[in-house]
């Protein structure tokens, strides 16, 4: 490994770049770029020619890509915006990288798939987004694998944590609002603790800069979530047990609760490749949701 190897860690104020501020910091120097600029330094993801003077100026050992469009709604009518960080930037990265021979690990989504199957989603399934988010993201693992990179995508699920704007927290302030709740109950995922999957992200990358892996030999796609299903409504359900507050919950179909984004029903991720791989295992999402609660 090198003394200190160098983490330029990109979307550092997100909810997930909030946590691997914090889990990469064990293994090395993170340099924490966003575009409010409060960790290190400022980057606009708009313009290419911030993200040429980012990895020249910082020379990294290695990249973590935690910045997207996430907004699932409104990038249906932001499709050039959406396209551009989820996709456009992506590229470039994976080009600028792949000329230094510099590895990379970048996150995609469940969106990437419809929904119609009944069974989890492996990485060998073929993608068919439904929405914009999901296509823009698609794009962006079909440009990063395309890029000549040494890159680890990994796709993940429902990500939640005690920062920035997710279920969790939209939840825990409706149920302190209002006395009755209705949640859709036939969509199905599984919820990812944005800390889990910034520690799993460490991980793997203190093993690649350790040269225990051959990035080579095992770019590509991993579907990383919490372990087992659940619908929204039972989230909901585990958030207001857990957190001891009487909200009453309704289940409710996802035609009374109609949104720009089409959604698919059913969005579980198989993580057998990353287990067998990394030798590393995601904890059961409700086991998980307990602990980031006691946080």
């Amino acid at each position: 490994m090198k003394d200190t190897p160098r983490i330029l860690l990109i979307g550092a104020s997100g909810q997930v770049g909030w946590e691997l501020r914090r889990t990469l910091a064990g293994i090395g120097e993170v340099i924490a770029a966003s575009l409010e600029g409060r960790h290190g330094p400022r980057i606009d993801l708009m313009d290419s020619q911030s993200l040429v003077q980012l990895i020249n100026n910082t020379q990294p050992h290695a990249v973590v890509n935690a910045a997207a469009y996430t907004a699932v709604d409104k990038a249906e009518t932001d499709r050039i915006i959406a396209q551009r960080i989820n996709a456009d930037v992506v590229e470039e990265l994976g080009q600028l990288l792949a000329a230094r021979d510099i590895p990379m690990i970048h996150y995609s989504t469940d969106f990437v798939f419809s929904g119609n199957i009944n069974r989890p989603y492996t990485e060998t399934d073929t993608p068919n987004p439904l929405n914009v988010y999901g296509a823009t993201k698609l794009n962006g693992e079909l440009a990063l694998l395309n890029s000549g990179a040494k890159a680890l995508i990994f796709r993940t699920s429902w990500v939640y944590g005690r920062y920035g704007a997710n279920f969790l927290l939209t939840m825990l302030r409706l149920f302190r609002e209002r006395d009755e709740l209705r949640v859709v109950n036939d969509q199905i995922g599984t919820p990812t603790w944005s800390r889990m999957l910034a520690e799993m992200t460490a991980l793997v990358l203190y093993r690649v800069l350790r040269g225990e892996l051959n990035l080579a030999q095992i770019s590509g796609i991993y579907h990383l979530s919490g372990a087992g299903e659940v619908s929204w409504y039972e989230f909901a359900r585990a958030i207001l047990e857990m957190s001891e507050l009487n909200t009453k919950l309704i289940a409710i179909p996802s035609s009374d609760y109609p949104t720009p984004a089409q959604r698919p029903s059913y969005s579980v991720l198989d993580n057998q490749k990353f287990q067998e791989t990394f030798g590393l295992m995601m904890p059961n999402w409700k086991l998980s949701l307990a602990q980031c609660l006691e946080q």
